[in-house]
């Protein structure tokens, strides 16, 4: 496997320089306190771009939801993978989201020949892999795997608030806000809760 970190301007990922199958890979979820780590997988369709994907933290909610239908409906292939809580509390939050990423690469219907991967960390793949910082900003494949993630976790926060109400997920999805630490403190962790993040493994040495 052939990899390397890539500090880049836009203009470098130009559709028409990308390879036939080359998928952009992304993952959202590796800061919250609780829920799985979610990764993405698309393969665009060059022959129909999709307008306004960028990094999903920019989007507008409802923007994200409306892109990340057109790219189910556009690219050549998408996949949504997840590593569990369990899998985070034994491997630790980095090993975990790059399970997520190998698995949702995997998932693909179509095997790239080449694998963009945000940031600066990748997972190891049967295919050449280019990590790229600031990725989900400058590929288009990397914005539409960002999107897909972010909308899919967004969704299963919505579920877990309706399991557990109480940590009021649906507003801040997990993440460590003044809020969920106060919910986290009241009621102790739940079942979805990341055991191994300090927050949540000082609130069980309390109790």
């Amino acid at each position: 496997m052939k990899k390397s970190t890539i500090f880049v301007q836009a203009s470098l990922f130009e559709t028409n320089t990308s390879p036939v199958h080359s998928a952009g890979v992304d993952e959202a979820g590796r800061g919250p306190l609780a829920g799985d780590v979610y990764a993405a997988a698309v393969i665009l369709n060059t022959e129909r771009p999709i307008e306004g994907l960028a990094d999903s933290k920019t989007l507008s909610e409802k923007k994200r939801i409306m892109l990340a239908s057109q790219i189910k409906s556009e690219a050549l292939s998408w996949s949504i993978a997840v590593a569990t809580v369990q899998e985070i509390d034994q491997l630790n939050i980095l090993q975990a989201t790059l399970l997520a990423m190998k698995r949702a690469v995997e998932g693909l219907s179509i095997q790239p020949e080449l694998a963009w991967i945000d940031g600066n960390q990748s997972p190891r793949l049967n295919c050449r892999v280019e990590t790229v910082v600031k990725g989900d900003s400058l590929v288009p494949a990397i914005s539409a795997a960002s999107i897909l993630a972010k909308t899919a976790r967004d969704e299963e926060l919505q579920r877990l608030h309706i399991l557990y109400p109480q940590y009021a997920f649906d507003q801040h999805k997990g993440y460590g806000t003044a809020l969920h630490l106060a919910r986290l403190k009241q009621y102790g962790p739940s079942p979805v809760h990341r055991r191994s993040f300090a927050p949540v493994r000082a609130c069980l040495e309390r109790s």
